[in-house]
């Protein structure tokens, strides 16, 4: 999943319990998120387990995460700006690799994903 490295930051440091998204994996199997941090960092840099997704509106999803969202209400409006559903993925366990990878050691392309792809 390619995440910005500001939001990277505050994933490991406890501060972002929830990543946002306005689309969601199709695979319920999903248990563990690679993280890709995207540009200037452009490496992989960890992973977390899957707690749990919530599924509501953008306002709704906002009540319930925004205690460990990491983020401004302000940002969340314009990410979801038009919207209806949002998604809001519970971070468990977040953990940062020692040695970041290049994206080739994880998957088999040389250009992240947009949001995110399985692996």
């Amino acid at each position: 999943m390619s995440i910005e490295p500001e939001f990277v930051a505050k994933i490991f440091s406890g501060e972002k319990r929830f990543e946002y998204r306005k689309a969601i994996f199709s695979n319920e199997a999903v248990k563990t998120v690679v993280i890709y941090s995207t540009m200037p960092i452009g490496r992989v840099v960890g992973e977390f387990e899957v707690n749990s997704i919530l599924t509501d509106s953008p306002e709704e999803v906002w009540k319930k995460t925004k205690e460990l969202s990491g983020i401004k209400e302000s940002f969340l409006n314009e990410y979801f700006d038009g919207r209806d559903k949002a998604y809001a993925i519970k971070i468990e366990k977040a953990i940062m690799y020692e040695n970041p990878k290049d994206l080739s050691e994880v998957i088999n392309r040389k250009v992240p994903p947009q949001s995110f792809c399985y692996i």
